[in-house]
């Protein structure tokens, strides 16, 4: 099937022209249009690659770490309708078992997926190896220390799905874990109260990824300059960034893309509440509240977001990020860090055909995942 008229995103700008997508892949890409008279006319429309959240915990009411398959089912329903078309679901401080069988459904979405569903890309380890001082949303009552052989039987027994794994650099073992877990996922810095020497000691030991910079950690100063000033010196860590409008200032979104060039990752960091309406709500053990666009603990904790990555992509772009910036942070660069940007996260020959046919503003107006097209509602 060929499409013609569009203005297909590249990372250099958009070009008006064609593609072909045959055997739900991308095949032929042209400056101009098809002289295919079955061609699609997407009528001037921009089209960029499908969005890849890296990290997600829930939406529609529910959780990943539900460890329920339809519940995770309904998560890359309502993904896919957004124009996430790849995700990893992404999961909280519990229990090992608890973890075990989570991982458990993401193995069975990702080998079998539905074809209204966004793709299951493999399986974000938020915890338990954080820091009591940093642990946020996190529940401290299963905070352990890092675990190389625990994580080790969890990545066995999901298929080797996990793709990162987080861990605070100051815990005891978390040289040692990140050494060993290197070399079967990205190792991420994560809600740490970790100075700027045990950072980068934990960077030169392999870890290359921040877990939602700014948040879960010190804040970055002159004469203290932590885990930012650590990560953004080193041209292999790529950083995540809640881009709601909550979470991080405009400014300091500013600052991050300033500061990680071409390594940021937008991420949703979305829960369960995530498209529903206000009321109350559980995350790893915990009450959660969602009241005017924030979920918060009962103490007031600010917890994950409730908007997609659509949104934070719309939002990156109104806060001054370039809009070629933007949409990379949101397909190829976390295409990569899960190890996936050999087949999603571009519009190029021989890649997945996971596109989203956008308005002006960057709205989904259709998606397609494998060449087909989703349906946008019921």
């Amino acid at each position: 099937m060929w499409y013609t008229n569009a203005r297909i995103f590249t990372p250099t700008g958009y070009m008006h022209g064609s593609f072909e997508v045959q055997d739900g892949r991308f095949v032929t890409i042209i400056p101009e249009k098809t002289d295919d008279r079955h061609a699609i006319d997407l009528c001037g429309a921009k089209v960029i690659p499908g969005l890849v959240d890296i990290h997600t915990h829930g939406n529609s009411g529910a959780d990943f770490s539900d460890g329920d398959l339809p519940g995770l089912q309904r998560m890359a329903r309502y993904l896919a309708r957004q124009g996430v078309t790849s995700f990893a679901p992404t999961s909280m401080t519990l229990p090992y078992e608890t973890l075990a069988k989570a991982f458990e459904t993401a193995r069975e979405l990702h080998e079998k997926r539905p074809t209204d569903c966004a793709r299951v890309m493999g399986i974000h380890m938020e915890g338990p190896f954080f820091s009591e001082a940093k642990k946020g949303a996190q529940n401290a009552a299963y905070l352990q220390k890092p675990d190389f052989d625990a994580f080790e039987t969890l990545q066995n027994g999901c298929g080797d799905l996990i793709r990162i794994a987080d861990v605070a650099p100051e815990l005891e073992g978390a040289i040692q874990f990140t050494e060993k877990a290197k070399t079967l996922c990205r190792v991420s810095v994560a809600h740490t109260d970790a100075n700027y020497d045990q950072a980068k000691a934990v960077f030169e030991a392999g870890a290359t990824h921040i877990t939602h910079l700014f948040n879960g950690m010190p804040p970055i100063h002159h004469r203290k300059p932590g885990v930012i000033g650590a990560g953004s010196e080193r041209e292999d860590v790529t950083a995540e960034l809640i881009c709601d409008g909550l979470h991080v200032h405009p400014s300091a979104v500013r600052m991050a893309f300033r500061l990680f060039p071409g390594r940021i990752c937008l991420i949703s960091d979305a829960l369960r509440c995530c498209g529903m309406p206000e009321g109350t709500y559980s995350l790893g053990g915990q009450t959660v509240t969602l009241k005017d666009r924030a979920a918060r603990l009962p103490d007031g904790t600010l917890a994950g977001s409730v908007v997609s990555l659509a949104d934070c992509l719309r939002n990156a772009v109104a806060f001054g990020i370039p809009e070629a910036d933007a949409i990379q942070s949101a397909t190829m660069i976390p295409a990569k860090e899960i190890n996936a940007g050999d087949q999603i996260g571009a519009i190029k020959p021989g890649k997945l055909a996971d596109f989203i046919v956008c308005d002006d503003d960057l709205k989904p107006v259709r998606v397609f995942i494998d060449g087909e097209e989703v349906l946008l509602q019921d």
